[in-house]
């Protein structure tokens, strides 16, 4: 049992890549309380191991209550981390009311919410998509005709694709019955942004931050296998080169989204598209990015981005602000889909031929034979994922295009669980 007044650290979701935070906060020697905001059925179908590690579990994502609850632990409280999306703003509430180190509460809102998100995004200048904020199913297809086609609808404060749909057409915009009522945290949802389609190439922006000053990690491209139209923009993924021609724009930009949105200290992952009249914002995330980055960062740079996170909640200046991050391999990660229909995994083929190639660093497959397999609509249902790394891009390009010529999904259709044609 922790000591009375023991130095302890708020983790708030500390799920998937963001369990890692426990890791560090054990090394050196704080109390982990952890709290946990998504709904207990959420956590229950896809993190059932969520508490281990913790000294304390906190389930709530009332801020009174969470206080209230830490107030009874006997813990010092010195830092407070968003280990996952869901909690950011959550995250920043308490930090203030706790006088530790965040981001403040001025734009605390609207880096979580998408139609709050495009407001601020709007009032700094910052190019965005047109967009139409509504409250119910009803009105997203007079919205999307009001923004024109094609245009994407999505929950204001979802993640991982989750609820998002694109609206190739009228008669897309008008099937509203399967669009989820819920968003991928368990939360009931209230409130739809209705935008723009924006054509053009989509990059993730990783960037550490401290006292306002904006350190860029690496860039992504998450690439599709053609040039249609998508609203799951989850299909691989691959570290830009410094020169390319979209590096400096989307990092440019990129910087004056986080001093726009008071991102002041900590890690960011901030998605934007480049197309061919500029930079648009998708969304700001003021957190650490997902599994591929965080896991190739750790294997194959100096970065420990947890560690240097954690650096800076406590309020210190971490090392990746005095120089650029060390890369000894380019990075890139595969999601083998299911583009549906939905049906009875049979068999993955190819699967250990891919273990055993040069390069890939680590396979994740989440079904097994005789499993039912949804379409591929969100994070939290990508059959397999491959991350890999080569000596550079055009390297990782050619090892992703292996990987897929050989990984194979037989599955049997089974009439199930189809997903809106949008």
């Amino acid at each position: 049992m922790p000591s009375n007044e023991s130095p302890a650290v708020l983790l708030l979701d500390p799920v998937r890549t963001g369990a890692h935070y426990k890791t560090e906060a054990r090394r050196r020697g704080f109390t982990t309380v952890s709290v946990y905001t998504v709904a207990q059925e959420v956590i229950a179908e896809n993190w059932p191991d969520h508490a281990d590690g913790d000294d304390f579990s906190i389930y709530s994502a009332d801020p009174d209550e969470i206080l209230a609850r830490i107030g009874t632990l006997g813990v010092h409280l010195i830092g407070v981390v968003p280990a996952m999306d869901s909690a950011v703003h959550l995250a920043d509430t308490l930090a203030d009311r706790l006088s530790l180190p965040g981001n403040g509460l001025a734009k605390a809102a609207a880096r979580r919410n998408k139609a709050d998100m495009r407001r601020v995004a709007a009032e700094a200048g910052l190019c965005i998509p047109r967009f139409v904020l509504v409250d119910s199913t009803a009105k997203i297809a007079a919205a999307a005709s009001e923004i024109g086609f094609p245009a994407i609808a999505k929950h204001t404060t979802g993640a991982g694709s989750y609820g998002t749909y694109l609206l190739s057409n009228p008669e897309d915009a008008a099937q509203t019955s399967t669009m989820h009522a819920k968003n991928q945290f368990g939360w009931q949802v209230d409130e739809w942004l209705v935008e723009q389609y924006i054509r053009g190439r989509e990059l993730a922006v990783n960037c550490f931050s401290h006292d306002g000053e904006h350190r860029i990690v690496d860039i992504w491209e998450y690439r599709q296998p053609d040039d249609s139209d998508y609203d799951f923009p989850y299909w691989e993924s691959a570290k830009l080169p410094e020169d390319d021609p979209d590096y400096q724009a989307a990092a440019d930009y990129v910087r004056l989204a986080l001093t726009a949105f008071e991102v002041r200290l900590g890690p960011s992952h901030t998605e934007v598209k480049v197309g061919p009249d500029g930079v648009y914002l998708m969304e700001v995330g003021a957190r650490l990015p997902g599994g591929p980055m965080t896991d190739q960062w750790l294997a194959h740079t100096d970065l420990n981005p947890f560690e240097q996170a954690l650096d800076c909640y406590l309020g210190v200046r971490p090392a990746c602000l005095e120089a650029p991050v060390h890369f000894r391999q380019s990075c890139g990660a595969s999601a083998i889909r299911n583009d549906g229909p939905a049906g009875i995994l049979r068999e993955i083929r190819g699967l250990d031929e891919v273990r055993k190639m040069p390069g890939v660093d680590k396979v994740l497959s989440i079904y097994e034979p005789g499993d039912h397999v949804p379409v591929t609509d969100n994070t939290l249902n990508i059959p397999i994922g491959v991350w890999v790394s080569a000596p550079d891009h055009a390297g990782v390009v050619e090892l992703l295009a292996r990987v897929r010529d050989t990984a194979e999904l037989i599955i049997e259709p089974d009439g199930e669980g189809r997903r809106c044609a949008m």
